[in-house]
C-alpha cells in the first residue's frame, strides 16, 4: 500500500497594500506630470518677456 501525499499552495495578497501601493503610483504620476507642466510655462514665459520680467512680476506677485 502507498501513501500519496498531495501539497497546495495558495497565494494570499493584501488587498489594503495592493490599493495603497497604486494610490501611491498614481499620485506620484500625477505630481509629475504638474512639474512637467509648471516647466513648460516657465520656459514658455522665459521665451516670451525674458528673466528680468519674470523674475519682476515674480516679486510683484509675491509681495502684492
Amino acid at each position: 500500500m502507498a501513501t500519496h501525499t498531495q501539497t497546495t499552495t495558495r497565494t494570499q495578497e493584501d488587498t489594503g497594500y495592493e490599493t495603497s501601493k497604486f494610490a501611491l503610483g498614481v499620485g506620484i504620476s500625477m505630481a509629475a506630470l504638474v512639474g512637467l507642466w509648471g516647466m513648460t510655462c516657465l520656459i514658455s514665459a522665459l521665451a516670451n518677456v525674458g528673466t528680468v520680467n519674470v523674475l519682476k512680476n515674480y516679486f510683484v506677485a509675491i509681495s502684492g
